[in-house]
């Protein structure tokens, strides 16, 4: 396999699932680990998490950008991880504002419709959420293998 057909193969396992664990860095450089919902972006090479704006994970990234991501194949056989830097979009203020719009759009694309975006949209601002965008840098794992491998 190149490179660039195996990095293709570790950033495919992206879009497969939904769930994987978010790694942060601690003020004493310690990881802090979170299991989160997310979507791959690929045309952007980013991943995006909802996240509230009082949690650790939220707090390391203000602090620390670097991040990595990894996630897994159902049997485990295959795993990805991205070295990420974090952009975080403002904290929802308005269930119309440019963050309630982007998390409706990353809901849609993790879960599917919401039985009442109103609601939703109000909850986002309650909630304090904001997105996590994880830039890829860099992926390392063991991709999936293919049929005829």
């Amino acid at each position: 396999m190149t490179h660039d057909t195996t990095q293709h193969a570790l950033l495919a396992l992206l879009s497969e699932g939904r769930g994987g664990v978010l790694v942060t860095l601690k003020r004493d450089g310690r990881p802090q680990l979170s299991n989160v919902s997310h979507h791959y972006y690929p045309e952007e090479r980013t991943v995006r998490i909802s996240v509230t704006d009082d949690r650790a994970k939220t707090r390391n990234l203000r602090r620390d950008p670097r991040a990595s991501y990894h996630v897994s194949s159902p049997d485990r056989g295959a795993y990805t991880v991205v070295e990420a830097t974090a952009e975080l979009t403002p904290v929802a203020e308005h269930p119309y504002d440019e963050t309630v719009e982007e998390l409706v759009r990353l809901y849609r694309d993790v879960v599917g419709e919401h039985p009442d975006w109103e609601d939703f949209r109000a909850a986002m601002v309650r909630d304090r959420r904001l997105v996590a965008r994880l830039r890829v840098d860099r992926a390392y794992g063991i991709p999936k293998r293919t049929e005829d491998a």
